[in-house]
């Protein structure tokens, strides 16, 4: 059944930087909120529990990444179908799809992290932690583990709920957790002196209120997405996952990528190695997610609109997209050659860390140019999934996640006997960002919408 849904519809309709800035700012506010518990228990735990807790909570990532993968590339991958829906005026499909992410990602949840708890001690093996470290990631891992199921639901939710025009109650979810992980945190951490325990509950229990709060979106009227259990046509889960299979290269490559930067710093500077890289990643991580919320703005804007037939206003949100990218990056460049050190410090005790911390400020120094290419990368990779050429995003995102950064860190780690090879991944991003310019200019907006006619 189609409707017509592009009254008061500002992807469609709206002015093009006012609409672009209205979802760009609660999807900022939402990532550093989602990506929060990450940094508030670096912070508290580099401080009140040690480096070698930190590390031990870095060695955990991979892991919980490989899971994440998966919801995100349902989630955008169903997004953006159900933006095209929504461009085409189809509201029974776009809430068709909406239904079977929600109702998969919830199944896919207790099927996985059932099967994480049962091989724990396989796992912590392969990430390559010492036996030695085993009790003190149990510690975290046993926790926090089974809340991750509630975070996989809020993921589908979050991306959805911002396709139907509610961006900040999206937002507001993301931001309540936040605020209680930190409050939660400073309590278990600091006045009861918790540790990675409760640093884990503190996590646990914000996801569980961004959930619930999240959860209020069914009980809006004036939402435009259904939800129902009655589905037919199950394979369309497949080919939306298909349509986000970037964004699980992505997140399965930054797995990988930290299990063998891991492995590498393991074996060329011990715990300390491994806790100052955790320190730097805490430091791109906000810089990332800031570029995440744009290219998520964007897809959301050009999935509708290319659903719509319309390349102008296509190229329009890129152009601004494009343009807040370049001034991100410059910012994030300046912070980290003038800003380095005191950020360090954020994350770890000033005693018995200055090993820790010179080998921090040595990796920025390898690490910065990352922000040249990385926004502009991501922003390409996003509007291939949003224009349904997942097979060229999947390229770009394998080749930049993956390929690039893998050869090139094995090849310099051989050859170099610094740290020097770490920045194989500044220059793997550079050379992705040649094939992006490529891609791009082969499926321009006004390319990709007379091949979809």
């Amino acid at each position: 059944m189609n409707v017509n849904l592009t009254k008061d519809n500002d992807a469609l309709n709206g002015e093009i930087f006012p609409t672009f800035v209205r979802y760009l700012i609660p999807s900022v506010l939402g990532l550093i909120a989602m990506t929060s518990s990450s940094l508030v228990d670096g912070i508290f735990i580099g401080n009140y529990v040690g480096i070698t807790a930190l590390a031990a909570v870095n060695l955990i990532i991979p892991i919980i990444t490989l899971l994440f993968g998966v919801s995100m590339m349902m989630s955008i991958g169903g997004s953006v179908r159900g933006g095209k829906y929504l461009g085409e005026g189809n509201k029974s499909a776009a809430s068709s799809i909406f239904s079977k992410s929600l109702i998969f990602m919830t199944l896919y949840g207790i099927a996985s992290i059932t099967l994480t708890l049962v091989f724990e001690e396989q796992i912590f093996a392969i990430l390559g932690a010492t036996k030695e470290l085993f009790p003190v990631m149990s510690e975290y891992y046993r926790i926090i583990m089974p809340f991750v199921i509630f975070q996989l639901i809020i993921i589908p939710l979050y991306f959805f709920i911002r396709l139907d025009g509610l961006p900040n109650l999206a937002a507001i979810a993301l931001g309540v957790g936040a605020a209680v992980n930190i409050a939660l945190d400073y309590l278990f951490i600091a006045v009861y002196d918790w540790g990675l325990t409760g640093a884990a509950w503190a996590t646990g229990i914000s996801e569980v209120l961004s959930l619930l709060v999240i959860l209020f979106y069914f009980f809006m009227p004036e939402r435009t997405l259904s939800f129902s259990f009655r589905q037919n046509n199950w394979m369309e889960v497949f080919q939306a996952a298909y349509n986000g299979i970037s964004e699980f290269i992505n997140e399965v490559s930054g797995a990988i990528i930290a299990f063998i930067f891991n492995w590498m710093l393991i074996q060329r500077a011990g715990v300390d190695g491994v806790a100052a890289i955790t320190v730097v990643n805490y430091m791109l991580m906000t810089g990332f997610m800031m570029f995440f919320a744009i290219e998520d703005t964007s897809q959301v804007m050009i999935s509708q609109n290319y659903g719509a037939q319309n390349a102008q206003r296509t190229r329009a949100f890129l152009k601004t997209a494009c343009v807040i990218v370049a001034l991100l990056s410059l910012f994030f460049i300046t912070i980290l050659l003038t800003a380095s050190e005191p950020l360090i410090y954020l994350f770890v005790n000033e005693k018995d860390s200055d090993q820790t911390v010179a080998l921090a400020l040595e990796f920025v120094t390898y690490v910065w140019p990352i922000f040249i290419f990385a926004g502009f990368n991501m922003m390409i990779t996003g509007y291939l999934t949003a224009i349904h050429l997942p097979f060229q995003s999947a390229l770009l995102a394998m080749s930049r996640g993956l390929i690039l950064p893998t050869g090139l860190l094995i090849i310099f780690y051989s050859l170099l006997s610094d740290f020097r090879f770490i920045a194989a991944l500044s220059i793997a991003e550079g050379v992705a960002f040649i094939l992006a310019i490529a891609l791009f200019l082969l499926y321009s907006p006004q390319k990709a919408i007379s091949r979809a006619r």
